[in-house]
């Protein structure tokens, strides 16, 4: 690269031209249809201030990294000052920057930097909940039972010293917590992230105030943190199962997907539609159908919606074929694009919930080609462009996770472990300045050759197998937003067109497989034997085409 990683000075500002400082964000108008997005976990991206943990600092390092990547914008996680009980979930000020993290100085040159390189920047919003230490459920606290401040969250009397109502918690346990004065309060997550009362004017008219702060900094959009949490069906009703509550999942609940949270959405778009530059809301939105979730990207809502039931769909080629038909017939319904996403800082990282392993990578490799293919707008997670596992083997101390309560296998922390930048002796692999060994999370000792700056010089590794279909993927006319055509395919192959040039073929099973020769390889995750008019596929591949027309 033109810069060292390690170098955490001027982050990168003396090696851009003039032309590229005066580029900004590219001026095409609905570019969040086609675009790329990259997710940052701050805590894990990169460490400027040698704490062991990711900062605002260490994103501005690395921008040029993302620029030369080919990303289109950068979404941020939370940054805002925060007990970190659910790691910046729980906000305590909306306006600031926890001093972890950095300042709002920090914030603001971060997005300036961005813009100079092109690189749009979304910030995450929560509006479900606040953190118990936000001066507004403090106030609550101090007021007592039927005072203003309570109504502005939800508090309720008991059933005898049972709580309200059977709802739990998705961390474990009930979703209630009890005061010391006998009222109980609403916590779908963590006891120390209390649900705020969304048929109370003065949260509407806070989050409003919230949105107009950062637009005014020059933030681009916002994901929307459980977007479909914040309305509660009418006298808070029992659920009447006894499964845990989870984020995903086909049940109606009365606690997800209540149809009030689309007006709120409504007005939230029309407070983006009022600055200029195509400001994007994105929905983190769970629900139980593909229907239900094309109704948060209506054409007065959201721009994007997570497609989680593209995420969680295994390794098998008609499932795959399905779901990515339902979403695209669903979303068309109502004008949006499709949004694909593999990963996030949620959930098991894809490597490793396609079976680990060489195989597991394999198989990343080639979703990867597989979702960068398909119409719409795609999201990666940082470190799937290194090809990065799951960390399973944490230090029992290590493990801070507070979902991880409800049992083992649920706690995400193996998906946050700090990303390796540079093949060093010793582990954090550049993600802390020299000399600097301890981090929030421990970096593997096996992540040496997955860093990125080894990475960067191996033709045949996974950061270079993203880079160039980035680049592909922008300069064909046939890719990004439009409609796709099924082919005819063998039993466990997905056959797509792009237009009547590009064609994706993803074989999907252990065995290599013959097909007719489409055209020009473009980019293969596994190289095909090609031999006249006929091309073995290799196992849990995909290769992209240039179509020929005879």
């Amino acid at each position: 690269m033109e810069n060292d990683l390690r170098d955490f000075g001027d982050p990168y500002m003396s090696a851009l031209s003039p032309d590229v400082l005066a580029a900004g964000p590219a001026s095409a108008t609905r570019w969040w249809r086609d675009a790329v997005i990259y997710q940052v976990y701050v805590r894990s991206f990169a460490d400027g201030n040698g704490d062991g943990v990711g900062d605002l600092l260490g994103v501005r390092s690395r921008l040029r990294y993302l620029a030369d990547l080919g990303v289109d914008a950068v979404w941020l996680t939370p940054f805002y000052p925060s007990p970190m009980a659910d790691f910046g979930y729980d906000v305590a000020d909306y306006r600031g920057v926890d001093p972890v993290f950095g300042t709002l100085e920090d914030a603001r040159a971060l997005i300036e930097d961005a813009h100079r390189l092109g690189l749009r920047i979304i910030v995450d919003v929560v509006p479900n909940h606040t953190s118990d230490r936000h001066g507004w459920f403090a106030e609550a606290v101090q007021a007592g039972p039927g005072s203003a401040a309570r109504e502005r969250y939800i508090f309720r009397d008991g059933k005898g010293d049972a709580p309200p109502n059977d709802w739990e918690s998705i961390f474990g346990g009930p979703a209630w917590t009890r005061l010391p004065d006998g009222q109980w309060y609403l916590h779908l997550f963590a006891p120390e992230q209390p649900d705020l009362n969304w048929e109370h004017p003065e949260v509407h008219a806070e989050f409003a105030g919230v949105l107009r702060f950062w637009l005014d900094l020059g933030v681009d959009g916002f994901r929307i943190d459980v977007a479909h949490g914040m309305v509660k069906a009418e006298g808070l009703p029992d659920v009447g199962y006894t499964g845990q509550a989870r984020m995903i999942g086909t049940q109606v609940v009365p606690y997800f997907d209540q149809d009030g949270v689309h007006e709120i959405h409504r007005a939230w778009r029309r407070i983006l539609d009022s600055y200029p530059g195509e400001r994007i809301g994105v929905a983190e939105a769970w629900a139980p159908t593909q229907r239900r979730l094309a109704d948060y990207v209506r054409p007065d809502e959201l721009h994007q919606a997570f497609n989680f039931h593209f995420l969680t769909t295994p390794w098998e080629a008609g499932r795959f074929r399905q779901v990515i038909q339902e979403s695209l017939e669903t979303s068309a319904l109502v004008g949006a694009p499709a949004t694909w996403v593999l990963s996030n800082h949620d959930v098991k990282r894809h490597v490793t919930r396609y079976g680990g392993g060489a195989a597991g990578l394999a198989r990343a490799r080639a979703a990867a080609l597989l979702m960068l293919a398909l119409p719409g707008s795609s999201y990666v997670y940082q470190g799937e462009e290194l090809g990065l596992p799951e960390v399973l083997d944490l230090p029992e101390e290590a493990l801070c996770d507070p979902q991880r309560l409800r049992d083992a296998e649920s706690g995400r922390d193996g998906c946050r472990v700090p990303i390796p930048w540079s093949p060093t002796e010793e582990p954090p692999f550049g993600f802390s300045p020299p000399g600097i060994t301890a981090t929030w999370l421990p970096v593997p000792r096996d992540w040496r050759d997955l860093s990125v700056e080894a990475q960067l010089a191996d033709p045949g590794s996974t950061l270079s197998l993203y880079t160039r279909a980035l680049a592909v993927r922008k300069a064909h006319p046939a890719l990004g937003d439009g409609d796709l055509s099924w082919n005819p395919a063998p039993d466990g192959v997905l056959a797509f067109d792009r237009g009547d040039s590009f064609r994706c073929l993803t074989n999907l099973t252990n065995a290599w497989i013959e097909v007719n020769r489409p055209g020009e390889l473009l980019l293969a995750s596994a190289d095909p034997a090609i031999s006249g008019n006929v091309v073995r596929l290799a196992p849990d591949s995909a290769t992209w085409w240039t179509v020929e027309h005879v």
